[in-house]
């Protein structure tokens, strides 16, 4: 069975390498390894401490202010108030027991999700190991769970965008610890959890649910963006629409600091790809570059198609170019050929145009800041062509047996029309598993607790009502 060097950040949670007695549990692998000190290069142990940090960065300031600068000034804080709440609240959850739901073996659930072996980071210290995609390398687990803690962080955030302008804080937030639990983490470990390079023979059937189908997704084409953008969608479909929405103008109130948010998130999104490779090695420079190219071409088609169909390229449609590349890139980044990746930015940039310009108006919905138009969409043509781009007569990477120890790669067994439908297959579970249960938290939520508020409030601005303070005092 392939499976990719998917990584993705998650990797591949092991994260439990440590904890080697959840290992025993299953076959042992012919040769047995017990993960030291000496296993861990300090080199891989910089990068993705310091990719931590980038990605942390990517949510605040980095998302935070991009959202910011794209609603009425009426409402900005509260816009940057969702985004630091939740990075606060999803950090303190993933510690308490976010980590062992997504990378620890769940026993007779396993496929679906985690166990609780190690809630509140039971057994965790910095002794213990988590497994990279390289036989016999390992990082120090903490590592591991400081840099899968930031997806956690940035990925509810980038719900609020769906809504924003119209929603409650306090219910805003309650959804958001359920949306983690009972959506994220189960999708993190179906994605990314398996024992690891030097387990995996002794334990084939001890991975994730997707993982298992070999489902391509370095750093969370899948679990972040499809997942985040489909539940954006159901957000906004239940709360409703902007009171005013089309009747009169709701233009961006700083474009300024949507650009400076739209730079700290590429900047950021390097840590997100390249750091999802978890060492520091060829692979990450691979995730790199095609993080760089395939943005940028994302950002001129933007530019490109609005010259062409407006006759003025715009800031905004250049930085949501920008972003619908990063996202498009970010499950295929590790995979893909430098001009491949061109190719998939220039195509997701036109595809999230078309949705973001054309179908919203033509379905009605109010997706405020385009989160379904851009990272749903994006991360969906990007799941399914990194099926196309990780194809080795494409210049793609491929992707290893880790059935094997050692692990190998075989380029002539690679079939595109085989794992573009493993890709899909991966997509459509996505969408229904998120669409599904984040429809019926919200719903449930809005009935209980109420989500929007009162028209007076809406009229007035979040930032006074929900926060008694303003953006700007002139």
């Amino acid at each position: 069975m392939k499976i990719g060097k998917l990584a993705g950040a998650a990797a591949l949670g092991v994260a439990a390498l440590a904890a080697l007695p959840a290992f025993a549990q299953g076959a042992a692998p012919a040769a047995p390894v017990v993960p030291t000190a000496a296993m861990v290069n300090k080199g891989d142990v910089s990068w993705m401490l310091v990719s931590t940090a980038f990605v942390l960065m990517m949510s605040v300031p980095g998302l935070a202010l991009f959202y910011g600068g794209l609603v009425r000034a009426k409402n900005m804080l509260s816009v940057l108030m969702q985004v630091l709440t939740i990075v606060c609240v999803a950090s303190l959850v993933w510690v308490s027991w976010g980590y062992s739901m997504a990378f620890t073996n769940g026993g007779g659930l396993n496929s679906f999700v985690g166990g609780f072996s190690k809630i509140g980071l039971q057994g965790v210290d910095a002794t213990t190991f988590a497994a990279t995609f390289s036989n016999g390398v390992y990082l120090p687990e903490l590592v591991f769970v400081i840099f899968q803690m930031t997806f956690a962080c940035i990925t509810p955030a980038l719900i609020v965008g769906a809504f924003a302008e119209r929603v409650k804080f306090t219910p805003l937030i309650v959804f958001t610890v359920l949306w983690l639990t009972l959506v994220y983490f189960p999708m993190a470990h179906m994605v990314w959890y398996w024992p690891g390079p030097d387990f995996q023979p002794g334990a084939p059937d001890d991975h994730g649910l997707l993982w298992g189908w070999g489902a391509l997704d370095f750093a969370g084409g899948t679990v972040v963006h499809i997942n985040a953008g489909i539940a954006g969608l159901m957000g906004c479909l239940v709360i409703g629409k902007r009171r005013g929405y089309k009747a009169e103008p709701m233009p961006p109130h700083s474009l300024v600091m949507t650009m400076i948010g739209a730079s700290l998130l590429w900047i950021g999104w390097f840590g997100f790809n390249a750091g999802s490779n978890l060492e520091s090695n060829a692979v990450t420079a691979v995730a790199f570059i095609n993080t760089f190219t395939a943005t940028a071409a994302a950002g001129v088609a933007w530019a490109l198609i609005e010259q062409i169909v407006h006759k003025k390229p715009s800031l905004l449609g250049a930085a949501s170019g920008v972003v619908a590349g990063l996202v498009a890139i970010t499950p295929a980044a590790g995979f893909a050929h430098p001009m491949t990746s061109i190719v998939l930015g220039a195509v997701a940039s036109g595809v999230c145009f078309v949705f973001v310009t054309t179908v919203k108006n033509k379905l009605g919905y109010d997706d405020s800041l385009d989160v379904f138009g851009v990272h749903c969409v994006g991360g969906i043509v990007g799941a399914i062509a990194t099926g196309i781009v990780a194809a080795p007569s494409l210049g793609g990477q491929g992707v290893f047996d880790y059935n094997v120890l050692p692990a190998t790669f075989d380029p002539a067994t690679y079939s595109i029309a085989a794992q573009v439908w493993i890709q899909i297959k991966a997509v459509v579970f996505t969408l229904v598993f998120s669409g599904v249960i984040s429809f019926v938290l919200f719903f449930v939520l809005d009935k209980t607790m109420g989500l929007r508020p009162t028209a007076e409030v809406e009229a007035e601005g979040l930032d006074i009502a929900e926060h008694g303070e303003r953006a700007y005092n002139m």
